[in-house]
């Protein structure tokens, strides 16, 4: 479903197939991959259609199945075809050279090849001459405008003397108090002097503020550099939590109903009695639909339907190059496969799309996060995860409600504060620490301290914090290692390289990348670039790249919901997480079949 690509590639070898999905048949060509064939292409399509005329008499009689068993008499065939490709290859035309007579010059006289001097090309003077054609005109539409002027003035003049006497004075005074009052506005519009003169910018007092700096300061200097637990605040934990009657340490899934859904269902519910008495005519159409002639879809047939489907992915937020692509899938997919008489074009591209789409969703080995942590604890080491994005996607946010999610799974949480580069980061994830130890305090876990944060403070190394924090949680019997990195964007070099050596050094159990979900091309060119820089500034033979993605902010975006799909396609990697709101619990698991109904969603 990625991008229609009918080429694999494995160890020496390259394959090339063609479906014919008349008669379900599958052509594949195999060759060594140092070769470039031109004529692969030709021969493939060459034998298609000389297997499929010589037996198509057969297929339509004993169908696919019925020949799987039977023997196809076609090496001769196959030989003559792979010699024509070939000779085709080599016997190519040389190209010829033009005549003198085929020539653009031939067809030029002696004549004007000549130039003399002081003779300027005819071309300017054509120019010359219609720019003074211009100007003759232009005066010449001038003229008669000044000659109107000059009429007028007298006209004025002889009205000027039939008014009387009395309405030339009441005319004067207007025109005099005209003057003024339009002087007047000129001189209130001109700044005054007096208001440039002011005096150096004052600070602003807010109402509710506080002008002494030391009470906004909130950084504790005694927990800097030092993995101490921090203290525990008391808070409202209905703000926090938000849905008290959820299970805890469960992740639920992504609920999604269309509205096509719930009209279907009513008008289901409607006509239940009719129905009964129509049961006989079902069957009967049911009879038919088989005995009917049916028609192979071809792409003429499917063009129209799969540009309006292309445009409404885009609008959905899909990324355009993979709306092109997945529609491209679906085309090869469909081309020559038998329609029902009783089915449209549009729903059986439709369905084709839907099930493409699902199929991307769904991943191709899925992270068990807990699963995992388990296992790290039987070999008696944390659990390390790295979260990596750009600037505020929700990193840290995020990664305080997956910790939320581990301490209710009974795990123990160290952050890593390798954030050492936004003012406030060391801060917020300190803010973290307070309340998620005051939701599950020490006495409800036999004393032990569920989260804590280890922090370094500000400009230092990133990558030598968090193999400081991991060595910490392994003598400190931590399960899990959740490491917070700053925000970078995908085309900075030093923070991309900076970001790769952390992963090289530290060889965490899970990558995560955290992309929001408003993104549409970018959310592409993001991930694209992230994996190259990791592969690019590695030192291992093998780079490690990204794991898995955690979707962010999916509740601002109601149906348009694409960006789960480009995110998903572009890299083959499972959405593992998805946020979908401000507090703890807002954390749920990607339901792929939800998302594929919010995107078909009109």
């Amino acid at each position: 479903e990625r991008g229609g690509n009918n080429s694999f590639t494995h160890e020496a070898l390259t394959l090339k197939y063609k479906l014919d999905n008349q008669f379900e048949l599958v052509f594949v060509v195999g060759f060594q991959k140092i070769l470039t064939l031109t004529y692969v292409d030709k021969l493939i399509d060459d034998v298609h259609k000389e297997f499929r005329d010589k037996y198509r008499n057969e297929f339509q009689q004993k169908g696919t199945l019925g020949l799987l068993n039977g023997t196809f008499d076609f090496k001769d065939d196959f030989m003559r075809l792979l010699r024509d490709a070939e000779e085709s290859s080599k016997v190519r035309a040389p190209t010829v050279m033009k005549t003198f007579e085929q020539s653009l010059k031939s067809q030029k006289t002696v004549k004007c090849m000549i130039e003399t001097r002081g003779e300027k090309p005819k071309e300017k003077v054509k120019n010359k001459k219609n720019k003074g054609s211009k100007k003759e005109g232009t005066e010449a539409v001038a003229a008669p405008g000044k000659a109107s002027a000059g009429d007028k003035q007298p006209s004025a003049a002889g009205d000027r003397e039939e008014l009387t006497k009395d309405e030339i004075l009441q005319k004067n005074r207007e025109e005099f108090f005209k003057r003024h009052m339009k002087a007047g506005e000129k001189s209130s519009k001109s700044p005054k002097p007096e208001a440039q003169k002011e005096k150096g910018k004052k600070p602003r007092v807010w109402d509710l503020g506080n002008s002494n700096a030391k009470v906004l300061d909130y950084s504790n200097s005694a927990t800097n550099g030092s993995a101490e637990a921090c203290p525990v605040e008391e808070f409202d934990p209905d703000v926090a939590l938000g849905d008290r009657n959820r299970e805890p340490g469960r992740l639920y899934d992504l609920e999604y109903e269309s509205d096509d859904e719930a009209e279907e269902e009513k008008v289901i519910q409607n006509p239940s009695k009719p129905s009964v008495k129509k049961g006989g005519l079902g069957g009967m159409f049911g009879m038919l639909k088989g005995l009917v002639g049916s028609k192979s879809l071809t792409r003429e047939d499917m063009d129209p339907v799969l540009e309006k489907m292309k445009d409404h992915l885009i609008a959905k937020n899909v990324a355009a190059e993979i709306a092109v692509q997945l529609c491209e899938s679906v085309a090869k997919k469909l081309e020559g496969k038998v329609m029902g008489t009783f089915t449209t074009v549009t729903s059986t591209v439709k369905q084709a799309l839907q099930e493409a789409l699902v199929q991307i969703l769904q991943p191709q080995r899925r992270v068990d996060v807990l699963r995992d942590v388990m296992d790290a604890q039987r070999h008696r080491r944390p659990y390390v995860v790295t979260f990596c994005g750009v600037n505020g996607v929700g990193k840290s946010t995020n990664l305080a409600k997956i910790s939320f999610w581990l301490i209710e799974n009974g795990f123990s949480v160290l952050i890593a504060a390798c954030d050492t580069f936004r003012a406030g980061a060391v801060e917020q994830l300190r803010t973290h620490t307070r309340r998620l130890n005051a939701l599950h305090p020490p006495e409800n876990h036999g004393g032990r301290t569920m989260v804590q944060l280890y922090e370094k403070g500000y400009g230092k190394d990133a990558a030598g914090i968090a193999m400081e924090a991991i060595s910490y949680a392994r003598n400190q019997g931590f399960d899990v290692v959740l490491v917070d990195t700053a925000g970078r964007m995908q085309d900075n070099a030093p923070l991309m390289t900076a970001l790769a050596k952390l992963i090289a050094v530290n060889a965490p159990d899970l990558v995560l990348f955290v992309g929001e979900a408003l993104v549409g091309n970018e959310a592409v060119d993001q991930l694209v670039k992230f994996n190259k820089a990791l592969a690019d500034h590695s030192m291992a033979q093998t780079p490690r790249l990204i794991d898995g993605i955690v979707l962010t902010k999916f509740d601002t975006i109601d149906d348009k919901v694409g960006a789960a799909i480009s995110m998903t396609y572009i890299t083959s990697k499972p959405i593992v997480f998805v946020g979908t709101g401000q507090t703890y619990c807002d954390l749920r698991s990607l339901n792929a079949k939800a998302v594929v109904a919010a995107l078909m969603k009109a």
